[in-house]
């Protein structure tokens, strides 16, 4: 089991709060509604940081490309807004553990309902 490192947690709980604001205020973009950043792994020595984020509908794809494309302006901004001697690399990444969430919801509101038929 690999050992956790406590200040690339705290960071990446830092950069997922920063990251959530930015992203709402900064970046006017149309096609990045509606999605949830659900977490931030840094790596150890806190050069990456991989960022996981979810939606329940929309295109996961087109999400991830536009936010990769602001990734620049996202770590400008965060080096802005985060105290740190450089800013992690961004990467983004899609977790689809809300929609199997709501996937499995639907199935066993069904399964209930036909039971109580």
């Amino acid at each position: 089991m690999p050992r956790e490192f406590p200040r690339a947690r705290r960071v990446g709980e830092q950069i997922q709060r920063e990251l959530a604001e930015l992203v709402r205020d900064e970046l006017n973009d149309p096609r990045v509604h509606g999605f949830t950043i659900t977490g931030v792994d840094c790596s150890r020595d806190l050069s990456h940081a991989r960022v996981h984020f979810s939606m329940l509908e929309g295109d996961p794809a087109e999400v991830r490309r536009v936010l990769d494309g602001a990734s620049g302006m996202l770590r400008f901004a965060l080096r802005e807004r985060v105290r740190m001697r450089s800013v992690p690399m961004l990467s983004f990444h899609y977790d689809d553990s809300l929609a199997r969430g709501a996937r499995l919801h639907a199935l066993i509101d069904r399964a209930l309902a036909e039971d109580a038929q």
